[in-house]
């Protein structure tokens, strides 16, 4: 028996990295995967993983920044699975943003709002009757660098933050239908950050972090997200949940 058993999960961003991994281990676990990206050659990959393993998950391409294409990823996950149970939105596209403050521009911050922020309150939005027939969950990710203000993410760390802040307010509007709506915030929780170790730069984050070692996102967040997927989460909502080694310690209490 799977923890997530007759549950329909949509996953965004699970071509790679953290909602991969989460897809991934949400298919062994029973649950039926709608898994959500742009890039159909890394969906298709993930979904293998999931079928390979037992699973059942289906491909989804689609650009999170579209309001469109939302509703059309969420209305092809009803069509194939019937509902949605848990909503994982993890997609954010952080390419090209970084710059200093001075540098940042309005197209900057127009991208890191289409594709984080708005894209995390369409698919909430699109979801919320499916969420509200069910006591749903939701589980949305924010980062580090929006609670530390890391130098040269301003708009990737406004975005995030402002995900935080959606995320707190449908917590307690929704709570009164049961819906669990909580905060994944890694740092230092990429790929990247595996495969280029001994990149200095990477050295020097490493080096911040009191465990001493970089996050795998199979290992560290996915378990997390799972969790807040499961009946053990019932009791708890509009929390941000800091997976990062212990680099927040001292700006979180």
């Amino acid at each position: 028996m799977g923890q997530l058993d007759g549950k329909i999960a949509i996953v965004t961003g699970a071509g790679r990295g953290i909602g991969r991994a989460i897809a991934i281990l949400f298919g062994r676990e029973g649950a039926k995967v709608a898994a959500i990206s742009r890039t159909r050659e890394t969906l298709d990959e993930t979904v293998k993983e999931i079928e390979d393993a037992g699973g059942t998950a289906i491909a989804i391409p689609c650009d999170v920044s579209r309001k469109d294409e939302v509703d059309a990823a969420v209305a092809a996950t009803i069509e194939a699975f019937g509902t949605v149970h848990v909503l994982v939105n993890n997609a954010h596209d952080r390419n090209g943003q970084q710059a200093p403050f001075m540098e940042t521009t309005e197209a900057k911050f127009q991208q890191q709002f289409a594709t984080g922020l708005f894209s995390t309150v369409h698919f909430m939005q699109a979801c919320y009757p499916h969420l509200r027939e069910h006591h749903g969950k939701v589980i949305n990710f924010a980062s580090g660098a929006g609670v530390l203000g890391a130098y040269g993410f301003t708009p990737y760390a406004a975005a995030k933050e402002a995900i935080r802040g959606v995320s707190r307010v449908a917590a307690r509007e929704w709570g009164e239908d049961r819906i669990n709506v909580n905060i994944i915030c890694p740092t230092s929780m990429t790929d990247a950050l595996k495969e280029s170790i001994e990149d200095p730069a990477i050295m020097e984050i490493v080096s911040r972090t009191p465990l001493g070692i970089p996050g795998d996102p199979l290992r560290e967040v996915a378990p997390l997200a799972l969790f807040l997927a499961t009946p053990g989460s019932d009791y708890i909502t509009g929390h941000s949940f800091h997976v990062d080694g212990g680099n927040l310690m001292d700006a979180v209490r």
